[in-house]
């Protein structure tokens, strides 16, 4: 594959598929093939989300021919440095990793540029340290197309809950920094109620079962992952606002990952709108940047020929921000923000088997 304007090489990683080596086995070892070896340390396994992105990763390991140990670090970063040496004696070529707090791991990037084995972070961005390639999608777009998408459906009025994730993590700060501007900006009359959860369900689920209980007249709900969806239909189905979307008790429901399950919610009429993150392309192109890596490429900011655009973030760093398109039952625009339908072929939620 050729980045039209990014890539500085004569010759891209994934025109030359039909003439690498396949790892064999699992994915998880290394292969005889004398395939590259890569680490790839999985975030956590508790959500649809990631465990998608799991799925995805031995795939595409394949298709690039390269050999991958995998570990998983469960949302500690301790244990993440601890994987990251893991790595370091079985002699990676190269680490892909989503530190979930995003400050703390700046020492373990340090130790693995001394050794000279390239990064590239999914999901996440480190605050500091150097790193080949960030693999991510526009965060601050997912809480702005949430904003317009509710803004809209409320006639800027009214209340909204926003769950927020983790605000140690840059995705927890740029999506709930980004809605609380596009409110402020855009309507003014709408009050945000900002909950932090740590991107964990079952606090979401209480906090919005106080607010609603303190303010029965709230008609929004952001929910910054995935993590708040069955419990957020829970507690909306106890306080009897589990209503379709014509009904007037009906509160409406953004949330964030393009998980099958919110896909079917949103036809069904239980949710109305997700931002889908897109797990398939995390796993691709965090294997394929890996492999470029290792390969001695070099990349610059521009427009990509897979539909999205490397950004410099700050000297050192680039970030290829993926597309992650709005999705609702209508394929409508909101607040000038275009949106696909739930039953879209392309939407990789639709494609999981």
């Amino acid at each position: 594959m050729r980045l039209s304007t990014a890539l500085c090489s004569t010759a891209s990683v994934l025109s030359a598929l039909a003439l690498l080596t396949a790892c064999n086995g699992s994915g998880t070892t290394a292969s005889s093939s004398g395939a590259p070896l890569v680490g790839v340390d999985y975030p956590r396994s508790d959500t649809d989300f990631w465990n998608s992105y799991i799925k995805y990763t031995p795939e595409y390991a394949k298709r690039l021919g390269l050999s991958v140990k995998t570990t998983n670090s469960q949302n500690d970063v301790a244990k993440l440095t601890a994987d990251a040496q893991t790595f370091i004696s079985q002699g990676v070529k190269g680490m892909a990793m989503a530190p979930q707090d995003t400050a703390a791991i700046a020492p373990t990037l340090a130790q693995l540029e001394a050794k000279k084995i390239p990064v590239v972070t999914v999901d996440t961005r480190p605050d500091t340290g150097k790193v080949f390639m960030v693999v991510r999608a526009d965060n601050r777009a997912y809480g702005e197309k949430a904003c317009q998408y509710l803004g809209t459906k409320l006639g800027g009025k009214g209340k909204v809950v926003m769950l927020q994730g983790d605000l140690s993590s840059v995705n927890g700060r740029d999506r709930t920094e980004a809605f609380n501007d596009c409110m402020k900006k855009n309507y003014p009359g709408i009050k945000v109620f900002g909950e932090a959860t740590n991107w964990d369900g079952a606090v979401a689920a209480q906090k919005l079962q106080t607010d609603l209980t303190a303010n029965p007249d709230i008609k929004g709900v952001y929910m910054q992952s995935s993590f708040a969806l069955s419990g957020t239909l829970q507690v909306l189905r106890q306080k009897g606002l589990l209503a379709g979307p014509k009904d007037k008790r009906h509160v409406f429901v953004v949330s964030n990952d393009g998980i099958p399950e919110e896909l079917k919610d949103i036809a069904a009429g239980q949710i109305d709108a997700t931002v889908s993150q897109p797990a398939d392309l995390y796993a691709k192109y965090a294997l394929y940047y890996l492999k470029a890596a290792i390969d001695g490429k070099t990349f610059r900011p521009g427009r990509t020929d897979h539909d999205s655009t490397i950004v410099k973030v700050r000297d050192g760093l680039l970030e290829d921000q993926l597309p992650a398109p709005l999705v609702t039952a209508d394929g409508g625009t909101y607040g000038g923000v275009p949106s696909i339908k739930s039953d879209d072929k392309s939407l990789w939620g639709n494609n999981l088997g």
